[in-house]
């Protein structure tokens, strides 16, 4: 029984030891591992600051890009609504340019005043079509052009200081300028 008293006694005494150890050592290593827990705690704080901050910020962004995309799409609408304005009135115009031409020019077919209207309103809509600036420049130059020449002829014809009685160098634009080119 001394046997397994000493052998209880020894494992009790290495037990103790271990705890001791484990102790000594939680004692020794207690700071630091405050330490730990508090950078932890600073870090996880810092971290949710960071990112509330960052929330904010990003909230706030995303408002000021809303508010600038909506400013431009209003921008852009009015540009639409007044591009369409126009282009109806330049519809009128031509409309108003076959009356003339119609009145002007009283023995010709209705086909020729419908072809002249038919040009000006293909070049109108090149002019409308065109993606560059240079493009509209050049097919608002000749839009400008060929309704000049309509109503210059027009006008002498009507004024009887033309004897031609064709609007010659309307058709002739016309002749040099085909519908399919550009």
């Amino acid at each position: 029984m001394t046997r397994l008293k000493n052998w209880t006694t020894a494992l009790v005494k290495i037990f103790h030891s271990i705890k001791d150890e484990n102790l000594q050592w939680k004692e020794k290593n207690q700071e630091q591992e405050n330490k730990l827990k508090h950078h932890r705690v600073l870090a996880a704080k810092a971290l949710e600051a960071d990112l509330k901050k960052r929330s904010v910020q990003l909230e706030h962004d995303i408002t000021i890009l809303r508010t600038k995309n909506e400013a431009e799409l209003t921008m852009f609408k009015t540009k639409c609504q007044q591009d369409i304005k126009d282009y109806k009135q330049y519809l009128t115009a031509l409309d108003h340019l076959k009356s003339s031409i119609q009145s002007s020019y009283t023995h010709l077919p209705e086909a020729v005043a419908f072809t002249i209207h038919h040009h000006a309103k293909h070049l109108l809509n090149q002019l409308w079509d065109a993606k560059e600036v240079d493009q509209k420049m050049h097919h608002e130059m000749q839009l400008i052009n060929f309704m000049t020449t309509v109503h210059e002829e027009s006008r002498r014809y009507l004024e009887g200081t033309s004897s031609n009685p064709l609007p010659e160098k309307t058709l002739n634009l016309i002749q040099s300028k085909p519908l399919n080119s550009e």
